[in-house]
Order: structure tokens, then sequence, then C-alpha cells
């Protein structure tokens, strides 16, 4: 996804792809690493935030790091969607870069499988910050294997949007169940407000985040520890099941992507719908290109952010606790003869200059760590007073009340992906290319099949690709 949504993880056959490489290439990782041929000792650092000004912010702030260390860094922006075939390609030729900053899980679990990540370095960072000052999940989503593959920057949450005004006025509970979730959705539907919006495209990685960030908190996983698929489990058939019901009977008629989901709530024309942490500033009106219309919007552009409510974690009836899909962010070091100041480096973006990194899209980048061992919730709170917007610029905590701003700090304490704990983040990001989840939502949303066809749909799907892999 754009900046303006969150990012998608890295829609690649990363274990193959790679592994092709580094079989026809020989022992890459020890061909060493940057892209710098100056010889200066100029440490290269990828940055999945590509955006010029995004570039140009982040060299800034490596250019203090150099000020303050000696040790010179060139930032260079890069398009997650082309990571896996430009990682590829430097593993090929022995040119790696020095960091990779801002790498979601998959594309962290594509470099780790063909060992291009430096676990020691990784692990060292941690240690030198203190391991007590990250998000205890985020620290162990970024471990395989009982190694740290990268440091936890920051990520953002997928989240569940919904009027509190109408939530107020119909005496209903916050939605952060299934089963309030249903509830809700089926009082506020009228003809003029869908109960809920929610995402059906087939070709829309967002589907899956959506699905996923149901599916999580009712104990649906894309595979079980042994790598065996089981999306045909009764956990993952009633979740198909439920999104169903939603969307048939409570949602808005047509194929719904990450646009119109968003269109159908900023119009105030739905009760709910689920998206990214990107969603906050829009909703606050502070980005003109994608702003709400609701008729009471027109006199007050904050009338949505002041009365929309946010769930970050969701339980099912299957699950054993509140779970939400969430992307997270790591700094990666690769293996190389660069790797001391590779390791000073990030642990300054991680320290001194993490407000500066925080701060170049606050609303995707919550912070995995809280704190420093001496100052506790010092980049919480600096995270909070950190403006976002593009046309108007303000803090979050200026627009949204302190439950808010301390349920999307706390977010990360709840993320998960599918793939990722059984240590198959290849198979996950393979998975994101082929989109079979969203393939079999729409089919199922289109009535070709029902949520027991759909869950046997995708499951296939998976375990081709599965078999690809091997």
């Amino acid at each position: 996804m754009s900046s303006a949504r969150g990012r998608t993880r890295v829609p690649v056959r990363s274990a193959a792809a790679l592994a092709a490489v580094v079989v026809a290439g020989g022992a890459l990782t020890a061909c060493g690493s940057g892209s710098d041929d100056s010889g200066d000792g100029t440490l290269t650092v990828w940055s999945m935030e590509n955006q010029s000004d995004r570039v140009a912010a982040a060299q800034r702030i490596a250019d203090q790091f150099t000020a303050q260390s000696g040790v010179k860094v060139k930032i260079v922006g890069l398009d997650e969607d082309q990571f896996s075939q430009l990682v590829t390609s430097a593993a090929a030729a022995g040119n790696l870069p020095d960091v990779v900053g801002g790498l979601s899980l998959t594309g962290v679990n594509e470099m780790a499988v063909n060992d291009l990540v430096d676990t020691d370095a990784a692990a060292a960072v941690v240690k030198t910050l203190g391991a007590g000052t990250f998000s205890a999940r985020a620290l162990q989503m970024d471990v395989s294997g009982g190694k740290q593959l990268a440091v936890p920057s920051d990520g953002w949450p997928q989240m569940l949007a919904y009027r509190k005004d109408l939530f107020a006025k119909a005496g209903l509970p916050a939605p952060d169940t299934f089963d309030k979730i249903r509830q809700a959705a089926q009082k506020l539907n009228s003809p003029n407000v869908a109960g809920i919006s929610i995402a059906t495209d087939p070709g829309d990685a967002f589907t899956q985040q959506t699905f996923e960030d149901f599916a999580l908190g009712n104990g649906c996983q894309l595979v079980d520890q042994s790598g065996k698929v089981t999306l045909e489990s009764p956990a993952c058939v009633n979740t198909f099941s439920f999104y169903n019901d939603l969307v048939h009977n409570y949602s808005v008629p047509g194929a719904q992507n990450v646009d119109s989901t968003r269109a159908t709530y900023f119009a105030g024309k739905a009760a709910m719908t689920v998206w990214s942490s990107y969603l906050l500033p829009q909703l606050a009106g502070l980005q003109k290109d994608a702003a709400p219309s609701c008729p009471q919007c027109q006199a007050d552009p904050e009338f949505l952010a002041k009365n929309t409510g946010f769930v970050t974690a969701i339980k099912g009836p299957d699950g054993s606790a509140a779970q939400n899909f969430g992307e997270l962010g790591s700094w990666v070091i690769t293996q190389g003869d660069r790797s001391a100041n590779a390791q000073k480096f990030v642990s300054y973006m991680l320290d001194q200059g993490y407000a500066g990194w925080l701060g170049l899209a606050p609303q995707g980048k919550i912070p995995a760590r809280t704190g420093t061992t001496a100052e506790a919730g010092k980049f919480t709170k600096a995270w909070a007073g950190l403006q976002v917007g593009t046309d108007t610029k303000k803090p979050l905590s200026a627009v949204y009340p302190a439950d808010v701003i301390q349920s999307l700090q706390s977010s990360l304490d709840s993320f998960q992906q599918w793939g990722i704990p059984q240590g198959q983040g290849g198979l996950a990001g393979a998975s994101l290319a082929e989109l079979p989840v969203p393939k079999a939502v729409s089919a199922m949303t289109g009535g070709t099949v029902d949520p027991a066809g759909a869950a046997k749909q995708a499951s296939a799907a998976v375990q081709d690709i599965q078999k690809t892999l091997k």
C-alpha cells in the first residue's frame, strides 16, 4: 500500500526466489556487504520509506549520526514492492546494503531464510538498548529459531473503526468481539447506513489483511507449528462464515476495496469499517485528497474523528485471546565487515534519531521501543506529540482522546501475522503474491462457494504455493 494507507507485506515467493540465487551464486554472504564502492567505509542503508521527502529527512538524521560518530551514511529509498528483486540482485553480486530500515516481517524472513542477516549484530543492538525497553510482542516477532533476525522499530495496526455516536444512541457496547460486531451491524444497518463496510476485492492484499484481522482473534491460523496448512480448521471455516454474514447482510453492495471502504465510512454511510492506523489523519480532515465527506463534516472537518472509536484487538468465539493484524517495520543488519558501525547506526536510529524516524509518518510508525532504561515511556510520549497530516498538521494527541492514543500505543502488544510464529514467513509472503484468501473471500461473497468451500479453495491454493517453496 501507499503511505496513505499502510504498506503491505512483500508479495514475493521469497524462499524459492532467493534460494535459487544463493545456490547459483555460491556463498554470497561471504562476499561482504555494502553497495558503496568508494572504499571510505560509508554505510549504505536501504530505506523502505522511499518518498523523496522522507528519504531527505532520513538522510538528515543520518548526517547527525555522522557528525557524532564520524561514520558516513548514504540513505537509498527503495520501493518495497521491488525489494525481493533488488535484494536478490545485490546478493548475487555480493553487493548487499549494510542496513535495511523499515523492512516488513516477510521481508525480514525472506532475508533470514537465505542467511543474509547478521543475527548476532541484531541481538547485540537489542542488548545494548535493553530488551525491556521494547514491546515484548514486537521483539518476539523478529525472532526465529531462537535468533534475533532484526531489531523492531515501529508498526501500524489494522483497526476496527466505529461510530461512537451511533453506538451510544443504540446502547451498543464497543465492537471488540464477533458477537458484538454482528449485533451492532444488525442493529445499525439501514437503507441509508450500512452496518459495516469491509473489503472483498480478490486482487487487493487489503482484503487479506482485513480477513486476517478477524481470523487471528478467532484462533484461525494459516499453518500449524509443523507447517501444515490449517485454513480448513473449524476456527477458519467459522471466520469465513462470520465474514460472509457481515458482507451479505450488513455491508454495501459490490466489490469493496481499500479505497471504497474508507469512502463509505467517510461519507457517513457505514457504522463500522476496518482500516489501518494510516486512517487517523485523514479521518481528522488533515489530508484534503482523502477528507471525510459526511453531511456533518462540512461544518466540522473533525466530526468523524470526534465520533469514531477504535478497536485494536478482536476476539472470536474460537479464539483464546483478542489479537489483531499488524505490520512491523524493522532494522536489518546484513552480513559483512561493517557490522560494528552498522550496529552503532541502528542503535542511534532507535535512540537519539528515533523521534525523527517516527516523525516520517507517525500514523504508521507506532514505536516498538517505548523508552530507555533510564526513562520509561520516553518514546511513546514523544510519538504522541509528533505532527501528522499534509495540508494541515497536528499531533494525533491534539485530535484524539487519551484512550485512543493509549490503545494505539499498546496495539503492538497484540500484533500478529499469519505464518510468523510458526516460522513460515516465506509462505506468508508468497501467499500474498497469489492472494488465495482474497480470491476465496470474493468467491464466497459473490455466491460461488459457501464458507466451507471458500476455506477449502484457499487451503488448496496455499498448499500449491507451499509445494513451490520446497
